[in-house]
């Protein structure tokens, strides 16, 4: 696997300072959990579901939930899972190669060891579940389930809890649930590859909907649960765990009330005026501006409902060449010591202790996503990446 892997190799060459690096499924936890990128959800019930699996791989997906809980009926959940099977005995047979992460999302801890067994050898395609609304109570047995399910399977399977439980939401109860999950996921650390926000559940408690006008930072009851949740569950000094951004709802918007989110010049610099307002008529002005503000924020990823959805989401997690420079200098060994420095691009202050998790954590981002040319901007990696 590769960000940005199914353009051309000279067009990687024209856009890249760094390019991304190549990747599997075996690869380090560190490397998996920064490389999620756009997490594309698709209901396990798809009766081609094998054949949409590969078809967004050769689109630039890198990672897939193939899910049995709310996106499906509750009475077709045994449909499903045994859809799953069959679906991943139909992969397999086209050998498998270059898929993405592929994790099932259950209702149960139950059905982890089930489905493990009914894969049989195809479970070599699988790299993990994902648990819904996630307390410490509800957490311990799916974890369980999980490392019973590895041992047995000889497969190393990752867990993706989902924090969309009210106990977080309501302001009584949240500090007490995020110390609890805390401590089920310290405890299995080496196996929680992230945390995913379950905004729409957050929004579900209270009756509210963003519009597509807005952000999730823009629903206070959401913004003030997503900083708790990096305060205590995202933190930079080794004791933190990747936090994923939250599902955008939108992909088309027939009015719109406000004005749209996006400038019109990095469009003409680049020649993509077409662009611009295809972007604006699907709703991914709001989009690019949550990716942003979840990056702002400490999340990294996001939960993805539509393949539109996708590049956008990697094209913002490309490190930019002056992020690069800056990191690079913060980083150099002699200055260990601290310090400040004017930035290579001369426009800001880089002091060297403060801003020493950030240059790390871009690097690592600067691994998965690669570093854009000097002169590449997010309008290029769009333009580049979209399906010819």
């Amino acid at each position: 696997m590769r960000h940005f892997g199914h353009i051309a190799p000279e067009v990687r060459q024209r856009l890249f300072h760094q390019e991304p690096c190549v990747f599997t499924a075996d690869s380090p936890a560190r490397v998996l959990s920064a490389a999620l990128g756009a997490t594309l959800y698709s209901p396990a019930t798809r009766p081609h579901l094998a054949d949409d699996i590969v078809k967004q791989a050769g689109n630039g997906v890198i990672s897939m939930v193939l899910c049995l809980e709310d996106s499906i009926d509750d009475a077709d959940v045994p449909a499903g899972e045994e859809n799953l099977v069959s679906q991943f005995a139909d992969l397999d047979r086209q050998d498998g190669r270059n898929l993405p992460m592929l994790f099932i999302r259950v209702r149960t801890p139950e059905q982890i060891p089930d489905l493990v067994r009914r894969l049989g050898p195809t479970v070599r395609l699988l790299s993990g579940f994902v648990f819904p609304k996630f307390t410490e109570e509800r957490g311990i047995p799916f974890l369980e389930a999980l490392t019973s399910a590895e041992a047995e399977s000889g497969r190393r399977l990752f867990a993706m809890p989902v924090l969309e439980s009210p106990e977080l939401l309501y302001r009584e109860t949240r500090v007490e649930t995020l110390e609890g999950i805390f401590r089920a996921i310290d405890k299995y650390r080496d196996r929680v590859l992230a945390l995913r926000l379950g905004v729409t559940d957050f929004c579900s408690s209270y009756g509210l909907r963003r519009a597509p006008d807005m952000t999730a930072y823009d629903v206070q009851i959401v913004a003030s649960v997503i900083a708790d949740v990096v305060n205590m569950l995202g933190r930079a000094d080794g004791t933190g765990f990747t936090v994923t951004g939250p599902v955008w709802e939108y992909f088309r918007v027939p009015e719109r009330m406000f004005k749209p989110m996006l400038r019109t010049s990095p469009f003409l610099e680049g020649q993509a005026v077409e662009l611009r307002e295809r972007l604006i008529e699907h709703a991914m002005d709001g989009l690019l501006r949550e990716i942003s503000l979840d990056q702002a924020n400490g999340l990294m990823g996001k939960t993805c409902i539509h393949p539109s959805h996708v590049l956008p989401v990697h094209a913002l997690s490309v490190v930019s060449h002056e992020e690069f420079s800056d990191a690079a200098d913060i980083l150099r060994p002699e200055c260990g010591g601290g310090g400040v420095l004017r930035s290579a691009y001369t426009n800001k202050m880089n002091e060297v202790k403060p801003h020493r998790a950030w240059a790390e954590r871009t690097m690592l981002r600067a691994e998965v996503f690669g570093v854009a040319n000097e002169d590449v901007s997010f309008v290029d990696l769009l333009a580049a990446g979209i399906p010819g």
